[in-house]
């Protein structure tokens, strides 16, 4: 069983806990195979444009990011990392592809850490107010996995997209799950 911590800063501001992605099953994208010449999805050469200077966690801090979950891992497919949320996108009913509204940082030896993707989110009534004629929500052209409710996170139902822009992942770019990062190494602070 996955456990989260509620964060009290973002909760606070949005009125709800933040949590993790939704779905258990490692799954792959048929869009991993529209790579660009580096070698990667066009979005993830997007998300790691956008997101370079959140390599040291500190930079990230001093912008008003905040924790919005320990280290989440699954029982079977690897883990997430630790999620850290920037109220400001959260709860907007939008979603750009360099705005994620949550870094994920892997846990390192010594209380380091090390950027290894992103999380974008959505609640889906505020997707569906901001839009009236139903689109599903999407990050440049990559649909978002729905989680109803009620779901184990407490949250009212919502979209998400992992984005594995400083880890490969073997199940894909936008797996929710990632078998090469760990939680092993958090420390109890």
């Amino acid at each position: 069983m996955i456990t989260f911590q509620r964060p009290l800063l973002v909760g606070a501001l949005m009125g709800l806990p933040l949590l993790a992605s939704a779905a258990d099953q490692p799954a792959t994208d048929n869009a991993d195979r529209a790579l660009t010449s580096s070698g990667s999805a066009p979005l993830v050469e997007k998300v790691k444009r956008a997101t370079e200077q959140f390599k040291n966690l500190n930079v990230a801090l001093n912008q008003g990011w905040v924790a919005a979950t320990t280290c989440v891992s699954g029982p079977n497919f690897g883990a997430m990392g630790v999620h850290f949320g920037l109220p400001a996108r959260i709860g907007d009913g939008e979603v750009k592809g360099d705005e994620p509204e949550l870094l994920i940082y892997e846990p390192l030896s010594g209380g380091d850490t090390r950027l290894v993707g992103v999380e974008f989110i959505v609640i889906a009534d505020d997707w569906a107010d901001k839009h009236p004629n139903g689109e599903p929500p999407s990050v440049d052209g990559h649909l978002m996995n729905f989680v109803g409710e009620p779901n184990r996170y407490g949250l009212p139902a919502f979209y998400e997209l992992h984005v594995w822009a400083w880890e490969h992942n073997p199940d894909g770019y936008f797996a929710d799950w990632n078998k090469l990062v760990t939680c092993n190494k958090q420390t109890a602070d």
